[in-house]
C-alpha cells in the first residue's frame, strides 16, 4: 500500500489536500496501535496491517479498514474513493461521524472495563486441550486451513495438557506440527532462522520476514519439548536459530535488533529462493543428491523457483547423509550471502529482546551452552544501561543512539521475566533486583483498581483517548499473562505473599474470558498452571562443585515447564515459609530437594535418581 499509494504522486496530493497525514511505527508506538485495532474490530472489519483509520482533530476513531487498493479490486474501492468519501460524510454528515465516534468511544471504555472475572481449574485446562486437538491438522499439523501460523504459546498449551495426560494422540499433533515447521519452507534451512508464518496450510510458502519474537519463542518451546523427545531435529533447529540470531540480529551495541525485511531488491523471497539452474552450478556432482533432499525440481515449488525444504520426507537421512548435506548448505549459504540481503529493522524494543533474552537463558541451561547466556547478558546488561531513565522507567524503544516510544506493560512484563531466568541460571542477585523494581513499576502505575489486571499504558501516559486493557495474546504473550508468572515467580523466590495473591487476583480478572475463548487466552493459562503447579527444586551446594553442576544436568535433562531452580549454599536465607527452609546437605555432598506447595523430597544426591524423581512418566507411573 505505501508503494501503490503513499508513493504515487497523485494519490499524495489528494491525501494531503483533504487530511491530515500522520504515520505510525506500529512496533515504535504499540500503545496507540492497540486503541486503533480495537477501534478497527468494534467496526466489525478483521485486524491486520497496514491498519488505516480516519479520526477526528481529537485523535477520536469514526471509521477505518486494512489494505484499500489503488484501483478497484479485491470487491474494495480505491483508496482514492475512500479517501473522497469519507471527507464528503465529515463535511456533510457531521451527525453520522459524531455518532460512529461516541459509539467507538463508549465501547473502548467498555472493552477495557468489561473483562468477566471468574476461576480456572485444570479439568477446564484439560477440556481446551482437547477442544485444540480438534481443531488442529492431524496431517500438517498446526491450527486447522491456512495461514499458518507458529503459535508458540498454543503449542505450549498442548505440551503441558499431554504431561498432565499422557494423552499420545495430543503428544502426536504437537510433534506433527514442530516437525513440519522445523521441515517446512517456513524455516530457512541455510542460515537457520524462522520466517512470519506461512501462507499455505502445509508450511512451505512463508511470508519471508523474520521477526525477534517468533525466534525466541521458536528456541524457548523446542528447548521445553527436546528434553523428553530428544529429537535431535529440535536441537539443531535451536542451534541453527541461535547462530542465526548470534550472526544477524545482534547490534553493535550486543542487544537484539527487531527484524529482517521479507524483501530484497524489490521483491519479496528473493534472497531466499533459488532456481534449478543456481543448485547445479554451485554444487556440481553433489547437486542431485541435494536436490533430491531439498524438492529442487526444474519447475520449482513457488513461482517458478525453489523454497528449499524437507516436507516430503520429514524425517532425517543417515548420519552420513546429514554431514553431506550441511557442508552443501554451509556452501549454498557462503554463495547466498553475495546476494543483496534483506534490510534490518535496527530498532531495539524492549519487550521482544526480553523475549529472547529469556529463550536463549532457557536454552543455555537445556543444551548446554555459556556462549548463548553470555549473549543474552549483554542484551540484558544494554537494556539497563541505555534504555532506562534516571526515574527507573523502561523505555520501549532504541534506535540510532536514541529511546523513543512510550511505557508499555510488555516490556516491563518481558524484561521482568527475563531478569528472573538469568537470575535462575546464575543466582545473581542484581537480576533478582531488577525484576522486583519493574514489577513495582506496574504495581504502582498500570493496576486496574477497579476490574483487576494491568493496563496497557501507565496512569501518566499522555495522547492517548482511552486505556486499554485485555488478556488475550496477540503474536507475542500477552502482557497480563506474562505478569501472572513474573508475580508467582516472585512470590515463591521471595516469599512475598502480596505478589502471589496479586498472581491469582490477576489471573480471576480474565478467567471468564478465558474460559470462553482459550485459543486467544493460552499464555495466561499457561500462567494459571505455572502458579497452581510450580516446582521449585533446590540444589544445596557450590555452582562451581562438579556435583552440583551433574545435578543441573539431571535437572535441566528433563521436561517440567513449571520449574523454578535455585542453587544455594545455605536455605537460611530462604522465605521462612518456603518448604526447604533449615534443609541441609546429606553427607557433606551437594544436594537436591523438589518442593511442591507446602512439602519437599527427601533429599538427593545421585543425578540419576533426581532425573527419575522429575521425569513426569517415571513420577506418575
Amino acid at each position: 500500500m505505501a508503494h501503490e499509494s503513499f508513493e504515487d504522486p497523485e494519490t499524495a496530493e489528494l491525501m494531503n489536500e483533504l487530511f491530515v497525514n500522520i504515520k505510525v511505527d506500529r512496533e515504535e508506538r504499540p500503545d496507540i496501535d492497540a486503541i486503533y485495532m480495537h477501534s478497527l474490530a468494534l467496526l466489525g472489519q478483521p485486524g491486520g496491517w497496514p491498519l488505516t483509520m480516519f479520526l477526528t482533530s481529537d485523535g477520536e476513531p469514526f471509521w477505518g479498514g486494512t489494505y484499500f487498493p489503488k484501483e478497484p479490486a479485491y470487491g474494495r474501492p480505491s483508496f482514492r474513493d475512500i479517501l473522497r468519501e469519507v471527507h464528503r460524510v465529515f463535511q456533510s454528515e457531521p451527525a453520522k461521524i459524531a455518532n460512529n465516534r461516541d459509539a467507538i468511544k463508549q465501547a473502548l471504555q467498555q472493552m477495557s472495563e468489561s473483562q468477566t472475572a471468574g476461576l480456572l481449574s485444570f479439568d477446564m485446562l484439560d477440556q481446551a486441550v482437547r477442544g485444540l486437538v480438534r481443531q488442529m491438522d492431524s496431517i500438517n499439523g498446526g491450527l486447522k486451513g491456512a495461514p499458518k501460523f507458529p503459535q508458540a504459546a498454543i503449542y505450549e498449551m498442548l505440551w503441558r495438557g499431554y504431561l498432565r495426560s499422557q494423552d499420545e494422540t495430543q503428544l502426536k499433533i504437537l510433534t506433527t506440527t514442530l516437525d513440519h515447521i522445523c521441515q517446512g519452507g517456513i524455516f530457512d534451512h541455510l542460515g537457520g532462522g524462522l520466517s512470519r508464518y506461512s501462507t499455505d496450510e502445509i508450511w512451505l510458502a512463508p511470508h519471508f520476514e523474520k521477526m525477534l519474537y517468533d525466534n525466541a519463542q521458536f528456541i524457548e518451546l523446542l528447548s521445553m519439548v527436546w528434553p523428553a523427545t530428544h529429537s535431535t531435529l529440535y536441537a539443531w533447529r535451536v542451534m541453527e536459530t541461535a547462530a542465526f540470531v548470534q550472526r544477524e540480529m545482534v547490534t553493535p551495541e550486543g542487544a537484539f535488533a527487531a527484524s529482517l525485511d521479507a524483501d530484497s531488491e524489490g521483491e519479496e523471497g528473493r534472497y531466499y529462493v533459488w532456481s534449478e539452474t543456481e543448485i547445479d552450478e554451485i554444487l556440481g556432482m553433489d547437486a542431485k543428491f541435494f536436490k533430491q533432499h531439498y524438492d529442487v525440481t526444474p519447475a520449482g515449488n513457488w513461482e517458478g523457483n525453489t523454497i528449499l525444504n524437507r516436507l516430503n520426507t520429514i524425517g532425517l537421512a543417515s548420519d552420513a547423509d546429514e554431514r553431506l548435506l550441511a557442508l552443501l548448505r554451509a556452501k549454498l549459504l557462503r554463495a547466498r550471502d553475495n546476494r543483496i540481503p534483506p534490510a534490518r529493522d535496527d530498532k531495539v524494543l524492549s519487550d521482544w529482546n526480553g523475549m529472547m533474552i529469556a529463550a536463549l537463558a532457557s536454552a543455555a541451561a537445556v543444551f548446554d551452552r555459556p556462549s548463548w547466556f553470555e549473549m543474552a547478558a549483554r542484551a540484558f546488561d544494554f537494556i539497563t544501561r541505555s534504555m532506562t531513565t534516571p526515574d527507573g522507567r523502561l523505555a520501549h524503544c532504541w534506535c540510532a543512539g536514541k529511546i523513543s516510544g512510550s511505557e508499555v506493560l510488555d516490556d516491563y512484563a518481558q524484561m521482568s521475566r527475563a531478569a528472573l531466568a538469568l537470575y535462575e541460571l546464575t543466582g545473581h542477585t542484581p537480576y533478582l533486583d531488577w525484576a522486583i523494581r519493574w514489577v513495582g513499576h506496574v504495581n504502582e502505575r498500570f493496576w486496574d483498581s477497579e476490574n483487576g489486571g494491568y493496563f496497557y499504558t501507565p496512569s501518566d501516559a499522555k495522547d492517548l483517548i482511552t486505556r486499554t486493557r485485555q488478556g488475550h495474546d496477540n503474536a507475542t504473550p500477552n502482557g497480563n499473562a506474562v505478569m501472572a508468572n513474573v508475580l508467582a515467580r516472585i512470590g515463591y523466590l521471595t516469599g512475598d505473599g502480596q505478589a502471589r495473591l496479586r498472581s491469582i487476583a490477576l489471573v480471576e480478572a480474565f478467567a471468564g474470558e478465558a474460559r470462553k475463548n482459550f485459543l486467544a487466552m493460552a499464555s495466561l493459562l499457561n500462567s494459571f498452571e505455572f502458579q497452581e503447579r510450580c516446582v521449585q527444586i533446590i540444589i544445596l551446594g557450590s555452582r562451581a562443585d562438579k556435583h552440583t553442576q551433574r545435578l543441573l544436568q539431571a535437572v535441566y535433562s528433563q521436561s517440567v515447564p513449571d520449574r523454578m531452580v535455585l542453587v544455594l549454599e545455605s536455605t537460611a536465607g530462604l522465605p521462612k515459609t518456603h518448604p526447604a527452609r533449615n534443609k541441609t546437605q546429606r553427607d557433606g555432598r551437594s544436594t537436591a530437594y523438589i518442593c511442591r506447595g507446602a512439602t519437599c523430597s527427601l533429599p538427593l544426591t545421585d543425578p540419576g535418581m533426581l532425573a527419575d524423581a522429575i521425569d513426569f512418566r517415571k513420577a506418575s507411573a
